[in-house]
């Protein structure tokens, strides 16, 4: 087991004089990095004070109660320290000043990470459907149950306390995230910034006094995201499928890929999401469940043939919602043999169809990005440019261009 370091220091204060021109010796207790000052109410001449000997220079009654004091204080807060590690009990420079000093240190037990990140994990899990969603809990959890298994494999205990949380815990977290759970790096950064936000709110609560993350950047890799071209989009649509399930999946995955919304925003669309214009466009008005951000999207031809295609169905009266959309895992999962069907050689998810809306439904034909980024719901470009980027069709022109200019020029 590592063992704990621990350190008694006595110093005076020279730059914060009294009246009488003494200075006060302050008693600094140092455990594991972490450090607590108090001022023992004593002052001596700062010219008596040896600093190296942590002591006063002289025999007189005044300078030997002082040594004595000091050394007596020394030998007790060791003592305690002592006794602490024998029973096996939580150390830190707080609980060795409260023990000296005789104060109920069971007033404010301290904080560790694990039962910080529970309470923190059971306030998010009320709060679904509100301010997170399932799968962000979800994302919390699993980062505390890897913390939970670093913390018994490397330290052999059930929890640490935050105040031994540092930037060496932190690059441990991110070496095992790596090499035992095998996470990509994009992976990682998020179960990271899941660790950041519990830190950021110990700081906030002055729980620790030092950011365990300075010095530590995330780099995230870029994702090339997939997506359908519209002709492929047209193929699944027009496809002709005797299964039923298939047929409702085909049905969702395209009425997505016409709106660019989020699976669990089709999920959840209701009549009330639907308006009307002062020219009769019909047109989706609903907030983002993920960023409350207000998504704004004219419907096209087809995503209204859906719809009218589910007016009456059964699901709409149980439900209130405008569609029987089945849960995501199922949609990724028969979307797999959607893709079969079709011949597409692409990864078909449920997001593969808000990329496609914004990429071959929206960008390849001249939607600007500013927009596309209105109907998405983001709140600026940025996330937009993304899809921008992977525009292949896009690219190929604009070099077609370029090549046939190249061609006329080597000809004259």
């Amino acid at each position: 087991m590592r063992r704990i370091s621990f350190n008694v220091l006595f110093f005076i204060k020279k730059t914060k004089l009294l009246k009488n021109g003494e200075a006060s010796v302050c008693m600094r207790i140092t455990v594991d990095g972490q450090r607590v000052e108090t001022n023992i109410r004593k002052s001596v001449n700062p010219s008596s004070w040896n600093q190296a000997k942590e002591c006063v220079r002289g025999k007189s009654r005044k300078a030997n109660e002082l040594n004595c004091y000091i050394e007596e204080a020394k030998i007790k807060l060791h003592s305690i320290f002592t006794e602490l590690e024998e029973q096996g009990s939580t150390i830190t420079a707080r609980i060795l000043q409260e023990k000296f000093f005789g104060l109920n240190i069971l007033k404010e037990q301290p904080k560790t990470l694990l039962a910080t990140i529970q309470e923190h994990n059971d306030q998010c899990r009320a709060l679904i459907g509100k301010d997170y969603t399932l799968i962000t809990v979800r994302r919390y959890e699993t980062c505390k149950r890897y913390l939970a298994e670093l913390i018994q494999r490397r330290y052999n205990k059930d929890d640490l306390l935050l105040t031994e949380i540092n930037g060496e815990f932190v690059r441990a977290f991110e070496f095992y995230l790596k090499t035992e759970k095998e996470c990509q790096q994009n992976t990682v950064i998020r179960y990271m910034k899941c660790l950041k936000k519990i830190t950021n709110l110990a700081l906030a609560n002055e729980w620790i006094a030092k950011d365990p993350f300075i010095g530590i950047k995330f780099h995230e890799k870029e994702v090339i995201r997939e997506f359908l071209t519209l002709e492929e989009l047209q193929t699944i649509y027009q496809k002709e499928f005797t299964i039923e399930r298939i047929v409702l999946v085909r049905d969702i995955f395209i009425f997505a890929a016409f709106t660019g919304l989020a699976f669990i925003d089709v999920q959840q669309l209701s009549p009330e999401h639907l308006v009307r214009d002062d020219n009769g466009n019909l047109w989706i008005r609903k907030p983002r469940q993920k960023t409350k951000n207000m998504c704004n999207i004219p419907l096209l031809d087809i995503p209204q043939e859906i719809l009218k295609k589910y007016e009456n169905h059964s699901f709409r009266h149980k439900k209130g919602t405008l569609l029987p959309v089945p849960c995501n895992q199922k949609m990724n999962s028969y979307l797999k043999e959607i893709a079969d069907l079709c011949n597409i050689q692409k990864k078909l998810t449920t997001h593969t169809a808000r990329h496609s809306y914004a990429t071959s439904v929206c960008l390849a034909n001249g939607v600007s990005i500013e927009n596309v980024a209105k109907m998405l719901g983001y709140s600026n470009i940025k996330m937009t440019q993304h899809y921008a980027k992977v525009l292949d069709r896009s690219i190929m022109k604009d070099m077609r261009n370029v090549a046939l200019a190249l061609s006329k020029k080597s000809l004259s």
